[in-house]
C-alpha cells in the first residue's frame, strides 16, 4: 500500500482546493513563502435599470447627491477592507485602486470597473471584485427610491497579473463584453 506523504503542497488539502485542509475544515492559506510580487486585478460587474434611472444618475438628479462619485469612493474603501468581509481573505497593502463607471444608454446600464494593484505575496481578485461589487450596491443604494427594480449582474474577474500564476485575461467570447 502506497504512503501518503505529509509534506504539504500547493495542492494539499480537501480534494487539492487550498483553503480547506484534508478534512474539508477551513484553514487560511500560509502564503509566507511565497515571494512579493507586483499584483493587479481588474473586475467588472453591471447595474441595469430603467432609463430613466440612468437619465437621473447622469443629470445629477438623485435626491441622495453624486451617485457615481459616493459610489467610486464606497468601492474604493470596500476594497481596503476586503479581508474584514470575506473569512479566509488575506490583508493585503494595496498601493492603488481606481473605480470607474461607463452609462450604457442602449442597454440601459452602468459598467463598473475597478482596477486593484498591490506589492504582496497573494493576488488582489477579491479587492477587485468586492470593489466593483460595492460601487453597484452604492448606486443601487442611492437610486432604489427611483428605481426598485435595478439588477446588479455579470460581476467577473477581467484580468489578472503577477504571481506564480501569471497574466491571465478573460476570454472574450461572453455576451457582456
Amino acid at each position: 500500500m502506497a504512503q501518503r506523504s505529509n509534506k504539504p503542497s500547493r495542492t494539499s488539502g480537501f480534494h487539492g482546493l487550498t483553503h480547506l485542509d484534508t478534512k474539508g475544515r477551513a484553514k487560511m492559506v500560509d502564503v509566507s513563502a511565497k515571494a512579493e510580487t507586483a499584483r493587479e486585478a481588474v473586475a467588472r460587474a453591471t447595474l441595469v435599470m430603467r432609463p430613466e434611472t440612468l437619465q437621473a444618475i447622469k443629470a445629477g438628479q438623485v435626491a441622495k447627491g453624486d451617485v457615481l462619485a459616493v459610489a467610486r469612493v464606497a468601492g474604493i474603501m470596500a476594497a481596503k477592507r476586503t479581508a474584514e468581509l470575506i473569512p479566509l481573505c488575506h490583508p493585503l497593502r494595496i498601493t492603488k485602486i481606481d473605480v470607474s463607471f461607463e452609462l450604457l444608454e442602449a442597454r440601459p446600464a452602468i459598467e463598473i470597473e475597478s482596477r486593484v494593484q498591490a506589492v504582496d505575496k497573494t493576488g488582489v481578485e477579491m479587492e477587485a471584485l468586492t470593489a466593483a461589487a460595492v460601487a453597484g450596491l452604492t448606486i443601487y443604494d442611492m437610486a432604489k427610491a427611483i428605481d426598485k427594480g435595478m439588477m446588479l449582474t455579470d460581476l467577473r474577474l477581467i484580468e489578472k497579473s503577477g504571481g506564480k500564476s501569471g497574466h491571465w485575461v478573460r476570454p472574450t467570447l461572453e455576451h457582456s463584453e
